[in-house]
């Protein structure tokens, strides 16, 4: 094992038993653990989903899908969208 590890946050050589991070100021408290420095684990604090995460179906899950409008709720738009020009157009002239 060697005599240091990688900081967490900033990625910098720590010395093993240093209590934060001469670059960045980080501990235990803002970013890497006691358990990252004595197992010589390296923690890239990202937290990245997995590699086969589908983004796709995520947001489709998360947020739901567009619903698109069939062509009998296109007529029923179009046919009450020209009733309220027609009533407009009856009141002004």
């Amino acid at each position: 094992m060697s005599n240091f590890f990688n900081c967490p946050v900033c990625g910098e050589e720590v010395k093993v038993g240093a209590r934060i991070c001469p670059e960045c100021g980080a501990d235990d408290t803002s970013g890497w653990k006691e358990e990252y420095v004595q197992h010589d684990h390296i923690y890239d604090n990202l937290d990245l989903p997995d590699k086969d995460f589908d983004y796709e179906e995520f947001i489709q899950k998360e947020f739901g899908g567009e619903k698109k409008k069939s062509g009998k709720e296109w007529l029923i738009a179009a046919i009450a969208l020209f009733i309220i020009i027609s009533w407009i157009l009856l009141y002004i002239f």
